[in-house]
């Protein structure tokens, strides 16, 4: 029996996602009165006041989600691998989504390659910009900057301690630990698969249960933090990298129209069911700036809107929010040539190559929570001998920024699940253990 306070009933019933495009038009329109940088009908203490408790709900609502988001991911990816019939699964899965994240990740750092090089957005920039937002470089995110080199990555592959894992929230460390447990369990007896297979999905439905009392907190989260954000930056740092933000944003959308080419020419989905079927997790993503907290409403949304078998949704959509950062790869080539162009700094060839390697390997096991782009951004131009001053010029609109390539980032996962069910669903066997639908637990 399906629960009144289930996912799909938000989706389908409450029309989430009309009420996001709401809470997002308020958020924005009475941030700009508000905002000092705006109309400014507050004194700017008073503003600073008002949008700390706006905030409020959407800080409960990602704190909720980060509360679940590992012991969700765990049993996801546990029961999509072990709670197949089919031993192959991860086999057949497994040698098909790794390319194709590798391969779609390079069209996107090429994409913004060449955006940024044909729009050029340094040369729009005052030189005395950068001087007036030195003042708001934040030196505590980049001094906690740890670069890991590609060899380092791959000896990371086998989490030697899983705590210290979850404590740094090295989500790939997690997957990669979800995945060997789940192939394990698919070694063991039917009674020792059954049984622990069942305490899986009973930490499943824990986890969602939290996910989905979270969510009668998204249109409030989607208002405080839209108001939020925009009392705070005003209009004014928009104006003044206003190239760079549209050198993205164009970037974006032309990845956009890439993954919509992909979903119907592989996935035979056609681009406007597939936009209509997305939209809610796309409002989501963008409003939270959050892969993982739009994981759950992901999972729903490629199993109920796009018809996704539920082994693929459970395996594909957290190892996507994970090592699958199309958006936040495009968004990283992008600012570093805009740096680089600001401050004169030519690179070769080979140094553009390697800025390209650089940010495919800085992207792959990312954690999917708000601003950490900006910080991987900065590991990437201390390679390349760009000033890391340079990271206050785009700071005061990286949210916004934020915001607009995790909808691609999430957009890119649903892609790859509507084109691995195309591949793979005739042979996927759905005879999985018997257990109660991930939404649908009271």
């Amino acid at each position: 029996m399906t629960s009144h306070f289930s996912i799909e009933h938000l989706l389908n019933r409450k029309r989430l996602w009309l009420q996001i495009i709401i809470a997002l038009l308020l958020g924005v329109g009475i941030g700009l009165l508000l905002s000092p940088k705006g109309a400014a009908i507050v004194s700017p203490p008073v503003a600073e006041q008002i949008a700390q408790w706006v905030a409020l709900p959407g800080k409960v609502f990602l704190a909720l989600i980060q509360m679940v988001v590992i012991p969700l991911v765990l049993s996801s990816i546990i029961l999509g691998v072990a709670g197949n019939k089919d031993t192959s699964f991860l086999k057949k899965v497994g040698i098909r989504i790794f390319p194709y994240f590798v391969l779609t990740t390079f069209v996107a750092v090429l994409i913004g390659l060449l955006v940024v090089t044909i729009m050029e957005p340094g040369n729009y920039v005052d030189n005395q910009l950068l001087t007036s937002l030195n003042s708001q470089t934040n030196d505590v995110q980049i001094s906690q900057i740890e670069t890991k080199t590609l060899p380092d990555r791959v000896v990371s592959i086998i989490p030697e301690n899983i705590t210290r894992s979850t404590l740094d929230k090295d989500m790939f460390a997690v997957v990669m630990y979800a995945c060997f447990i789940g192939i394990a369990l698919t070694t063991l007896s039917i009674k020792q698969k059954t049984l622990l297979l069942e305490i899986t999905q009973a930490a499943q439905s824990l986890s969602l249960r939290i996910v989905n009392w979270a969510m009668f907190l998204a249109p409030l989260a989607v208002f405080g933090l839209l108001c939020d954000i925009t009392i705070r930056i005003g209009i004014d740092a928009l104006i003044g990298v206003s190239a760079y933000v549209g050198t993205v944003l164009i970037g974006l959308l032309i990845l956009l129209l890439v993954y919509l080419l992909i979903a119907k020419v592989l996935g035979k989905v056609s681009p406007f069911k597939f936009l209509s079927a997305i939209r809610s997790a796309q409002l989501l993503a963008f409003s939270t700036s959050s892969s993982a907290a739009v994981m759950p409403l992901s999972m729903r949304t490629a199993e109920i809107e796009l018809g996704v078998k539920k082994p693929i949704s459970q395996f594909i959509i957290p190892l996507g929010a994970t090592i699958n950062m199309d958006g936040t790869a495009l968004y990283q080539v992008i600012a570093a040539i805009f740096l680089t162009q600001v401050f004169g700094v030519q690179l070769s060839d080979n140094q553009i190559i390697l800025l390209i390697l650089t940010t495919v390997g800085a992207s792959i096991g990312s954690p999917s929570t708000p601003g950490v782009g900006i910080v991987i951004l900065a590991s990437v131009l201390a390679n390349f001998g760009i000033p890391a001053g340079g990271i206050a010029l785009i700071l005061g609109v990286d949210r916004i920024l934020d915001m607009c390539r995790t909808v691609l980032n999430v957009t890119g996962d649903l892609t790859a699940c509507v084109v691995m069910n195309r591949l793979l669903g005739d042979d996927i066997d759905m005879h999985t253990h018997p257990v109660t639908p991930t939404s649908t637990q009271a």
